[in-house]
């Protein structure tokens, strides 16, 4: 079935190849006024301005009028954790209360206090409700994801876990990546034995991964605290022996070499950045390691922001996603993230776009398929009320300005 789109006030994001932004380009947005799209079989066949859209064209088309709306690429979300058991309220509270990410974590909070509500669930209602998250965060506009597991922290857990991510990845129409994270933390049975965890990753976890199929991506929190630059290392080289490619919690509460690390080891991308100096700058600027930045978790803990303009005029690649989970980020409104980004990080309306578009696609191995208004690519498109400008998307943070959703050429 052919479709075309007409009256669009600005089709957002219009390339004709894929490539990774950083630097000066990332500014660049390119846009067209007054546009037409046809979307054919779910994908984007062609694209121009009203005046120049063939009379024939619209023979035996499904036509429908944009009303002038701004139409953008969905949102592509590189970073989350959407399975989860329950909400961790109470440690908001705690939080409110003076006590630290760090404090709420040794006191059995934190990640540890995820993984014994995984424990107590089942796969069936696990898959319920994070299929009723993911549903929503579709509704705000997010056209492709990556979930990490991480909260399991033992086999049958992360099992658990990455099973309900396979089993979203085959129900909704967006793509969906999959990050084995059981180095999130040392659960409590190994908190003086950390050869053991490791070993129970390595020979136990991963040999099952690998049996059914159940990620792409290996995941390590790189901490002081959590797991060494050694332990990731290690972690993440018996990863790439079950081809998954790595992708680490970099640089969040302390300068610790993570993000040297990530980019020594090709990690796809390093993630967080809170707490960035000139030597992992450069590190990260002279590689095709993406530096993600989820500054709604800098936001939610009240952390410094991620060092956004310096990284970008250093011509590091950058990302944006929203690190939605139950404990730092509970929240996974990519909108929000972009706004956020340029009003606490002095990102320019253009880069927020592209950095949680392209870049947020490429930063899932995605860009051949979602990022962008290119031909041959999904049909994944943010229709927005009217609008005066590409800049009122971020200016006017506290509205929803999504009027709808389409997904593969299909409305949600």
């Amino acid at each position: 079935m052919k479709q075309i789109i007409v009256n669009i006030h600005h089709l957002v994001n219009v390339r004709e190849q894929n490539v990774l932004l950083r630097g000066t380009s990332l500014s660049t947005l390119p846009v067209i006024q007054n546009a037409y799209l046809v979307i054919e079989n779910g994908l984007i066949s062609s694209y121009g301005t009203m005046d120049t859209i063939p009379e024939n064209m619209l023979l035996n088309a499904v036509v429908t009028d944009a009303q002038h709306a701004t139409v953008l690429p969905c949102w592509c979300d590189s970073h989350t954790h959407l399975v989860f058991a329950a909400t961790r309220e109470e440690e908001f509270i705690d939080k409110l209360q003076g006590l630290s990410y760090a404090d709420i974590a040794a006191k059995g909070g934190g990640i540890l206090n995820s993984a014994k509500k995984i424990a107590a669930i089942s796969e069936d209602e696990l898959f319920e409700i994070s299929y009723e998250r993911l549903y929503k965060l579709m509704q705000l506009g997010t056209g492709a994801i990556e979930i990490k597991s991480g909260y399991g922290l033992t086999v049958e857990g992360e099992l658990k876990m990455l099973r309900v991510i396979k089993r979203l990845k085959n129900k909704v129409p967006i793509p969906v990546k999959a990050t084995f994270l059981g180095a999130h933390t040392y659960p409590q049975l190994f908190k003086n034995d950390h050869k053991a965890y490791l070993k129970l990753i390595t020979d136990e976890m991963l040999p099952a991964i690998a049996r059914e199929n159940l990620a792409d991506y290996i995941d390590v929190f790189c901490e002081e605290g959590f797991f060494s630059v050694a332990e990731t290392k290690y972690i993440c080289e018996k990863g790439l022996q079950y081809g998954l490619k790595p992708k680490i919690h970099a640089n969040q509460l302390s300068l610790n070499g993570g993000v040297e690390a990530g980019v020594e080891m090709h990690a796809v991308s390093v993630d967080h950045l809170e707490t960035m100096d000139d030597k992992a700058i450069a590190a990260l600027a002279f590689s095709d390691t993406i530096g993600t930045m989820l500054p709604t978790a800098a936001f939610f803990l009240r952390m410094p922001y991620q060092p956004a303009r310096k990284m970008i005029d250093a011509n590091c690649a950058v990302a944006l996603a929203s690190d939605y989970n139950p404990g730092s980020s509970p929240s996974g409104n990519m909108n929000f993230v972009v706004s956020i980004s340029c009003i606490q990080m002095k990102m320019l309306p253009q880069e927020a776009i592209n950095a949680a578009t392209i870049n947020g696609a490429y930063a899932m191995g995605l860009q051949k398929e979602v990022g962008s208004v290119c031909v041959g690519k999904k049909a994944n498109l943010i229709f927005t009320r009217p609008i005066p400008a590409i800049a009122y998307l971020p200016y006017s943070f506290g509205e929803n300005l999504i009027d709808k959703v389409m997904l593969n050429g299909l409305f949600l």
